[in-house]
This record gives C-alpha cells, structure tokens and sequence, in this order.
C-alpha cells in the first residue's frame, strides 16, 4: 500500500531542522519547488592566504547578525529557538567525516565552536492566508530556509570549511542520519558549482532516501566571511512528500544574510 505525503515528510524530517512544529505536522499527515531564484549552487571559492585576524564573535553578537524581520521583502523571519536542535548531540551520522554535513542542514556550526546562532526565513504568503487549499499538502507548499551562524579564532572558520568540502567527498555514498530521533538515509553528496560568495563557498547537493519510494535532492549553501560562517538550507515540505529536487537556497536570501556579516 502506498504511504501518504504525511507518513512519507515524517520519515524525511530528520534531514530539515527537527522541530516541534514539524513533528506535530508529522503527526496530523501533513505535508514548490518554484523558488523564485536559485543560490546560484555556489562552489567552493579560494582560500584567503591568512587566518582571519578579527576576534571570534559571541553567540549574542551573532544573534544579531542574523536576518530580522522587516530586513527582507517578501520573507518573514522565526527563531531558531524552537525550530532547529538545540546542540550538535541531537543530530547524529553514522559516519563522523559527514557530522559537519548533517549539522550545516540543522542550522549548527560546522566546525569546533560553541558560538552559534540560527533562524528560519520562509516566504511570506500572507496574501493567500485566506485562500482554502484542496488538501492539507498545499499549506506546506512554502519554500523555508534554515539559517546558522558561527564564529571562530584563529583558522577555525577556515577549517570548518574544509570540513564541510571534505565530507562532501568522503560521503559521496552517503551516510545515516538520525536527528531528534528521527532516521533517515542520505544515498549521496555532490560538489555544486556556481558563483561564489563571501570569502569561500561550498555548496553541496544532497539526495534523501523518501521512506522507501525515490529519492528527494537537497540543496546546502555554507559561506564564510571573515571568521564567521553562515549555512543555508532550504527544504519545502509539499515538495518533500512529492519526491524530487527541492528548489535551492533562495539568492535573495543568501545575498542579505551575507551582506550582513562583518
């Protein structure tokens, strides 16, 4: 028998940042890929010759680094706090060279660091608040991007980076993911390309086992300026219980995030 959009978004949760709201929509069947712009799949950009020489930011400073609401037209902005995990022991793979993976899509900092802040800016469709959709599917027709900031001292961004480029490579034939107690199995990594942003990108595409019925491609952005870094990743629920290739991180949305690092 054929599993529902629902059964099939809940047993995918684990690659999106777990959450309550998402494992309550899990629990009713609940389930475009039309992003207005792609991230342009950046790729890796080079290195600068030196370690970054700022002093690392504090969790608060990153905070408000972040994106606020108002900053971005056509995009409203959430906390982090009740929608992303709380830490790195709650997103788990079984291979460790594909932890900073996993913990770019949760909104986590990708290398060694305690100061990490995260937000999720999804599209905003208030115009249509009111409009009735033909099945429960339609309102998690949306695109929503989860947003993670870190910062580090000395080269610690530099090497986040190259773990992040690293795991591309060593989980190629991908790896098992558990988040929140969550399972799910990612069946492939790949570098994309594109244009660059920041001091250094690395965007990877990730290809999700959907419950046993295809496959799901996911798009992941990690940009660093300076000794901070910023992870990007965009999942659209509708999308993700259809199967298929989710749109990428939006431009829009990478461009003023970006922008508004130091």
């Amino acid at each position: 028998m054929k599993r529902s959009p629902g059964a099939r978004l809940c047993a995918t949760a684990a690659m999106g940042a777990l959450s309550l709201s998402l494992l309550t929509a899990c629990s009713d069947e609940g389930s475009k890929d039309t992003a207005d712009s792609r991230a342009s799949s950046p790729s890796s950009a080079a290195s600068s010759s030196s370690a970054p020489a700022a002093k690392p930011l504090t969790t608060a400073e990153l905070e408000k680094l972040l994106l606020a609401q108002g900053e971005l037209k056509g995009y409203k902005v959430a906390s982090g706090d009740d929608t992303l995990p709380a830490s790195k022991s709650r997103v788990k793979t079984d291979k460790p060279a594909c932890d900073p993976l996993a913990w770019a899509t949760a909104g986590l900092a990708p290398g060694d660091t305690d100061a990490n802040a995260s937000n999720s800016v999804s599209e905003d469709k208030a115009s249509a608040a009111t409009a009735q959709p033909t099945d429960l599917a339609d309102a998690f027709d949306i695109d929503m991007t989860y947003v993670g900031l870190s910062s580090y001292a000395g080269d610690g961004a530099e090497k986040a980076m190259k773990a992040v480029s690293d795991g591309v490579t060593a989980c190629a034939g991908g790896y098992g993911l558990t988040g929140d107690g969550e399972t799910t199995k990612v069946t492939r990594t790949a570098a994309e390309k594109g244009a660059a942003k920041g001091d250094e990108t690395v965007a990877f595409a990730s290809d999700v086992d959907m419950d046993g019925e295809g496959t799901a491609t996911f798009h992941t952005a990690v940009v660093r300026k300076g000794n901070t870094v910023a992870t990007f990743y965009t999942v659209n629920f509708a999308a993700m219980a259809k199967g298929g290739e989710m749109g990428g991180v939006p431009a829009a949305v990478l461009d003023a995030q970006v922008a508004k690092l130091k």
